[in-house]
């Protein structure tokens, strides 16, 4: 389905750097332990197949990205991983922030790679989006995206050298914020990640990669 999209663009600049290229790390639950916020809306079977398609569709969008030389996945599920790097998140299996830092460990162990964060549950992204956003977020040391809820973070980057502790979770727009992160402004792809019926919806009427396509059509799935 086509959409409208806008051009992502840096509220603090006007002229971006060359080209970059980034390593992502996209950390990703186990299928069985997501989305647990569509619990109520869809059965059993069907959440486990939508946290999957939301994850597959994001991974193949950031190894589809331009600006991207490199995908790393980290979870507790290899056959998530695709065509990129997969990394086992750590065995204490410390949540969110610790499969975050494994993973930003991992893209830097043999040199200061720039380095971005993009959460696994973001069907309606595109290529595109991600590279316009890895452009804008050249020249900051620290740069970082809103959801569109306005509280959460869907992307945040650091480029090469510089110390990367994203905060992701409860308010982390506004703890990306206080910390010196810049503020991208980014098309609708990249900001509508998805926890409820609603904003699966949402993300539907945008248009979805086809994993999330299949499974909605296969399960008879008509949210909004």
């Amino acid at each position: 389905m086509s959409r409208p999209r806008h051009a992502i663009r840096c509220l603090r600049c006007d002229v971006l750097p060359p080209a970059v290229r980034w390593s992502v790390v996209i950390p990703v639950k186990g299928p069985a332990e997501a989305k647990t916020r569509l619990a109520a809306s869809v059965p059993p079977t069907t959440r486990v197949e939508l946290a999957r398609a939301f994850a597959l569709d994001t991974i193949a969008a950031a190894l589809a990205a331009r600006r991207v030389s490199r995908v790393i996945v980290v979870g507790d599920d290899a056959s998530l991983a695709g065509g990129a790097d997969y990394l086992a998140e750590p065995q204490e299996r410390q949540g969110l922030p610790a499969a975050i830092r494994h993973g930003i460990d991992h893209a830097r162990s043999t040199e200061p790679v720039p380095v971005a964060v993009l959460l696994g549950d973001l069907p309606a992204l595109t290529p595109d989006e991600l590279d316009a956003a890895l452009d804008a977020a050249v020249g900051h040391p620290l740069a970082f995206v809103r959801d569109a809820d306005g509280t959460g973070t869907t992307l945040a980057t650091a480029m090469a050298g510089i110390r990367f502790e994203p905060r992701f979770g409860l308010d982390s727009a506004a703890l990306h914020a206080a910390a010196g992160y810049v503020e991208l402004e980014a098309s609708a792809g990249l900001i509508h990640d998805v926890d409820t019926v609603d904003g699966l919806a949402e993300a539907l009427a945008l248009g979805v990669g086809r994993h999330t396509h299949e499974v909605v059509e296969r399960s008879s799935l008509r949210p909004g």
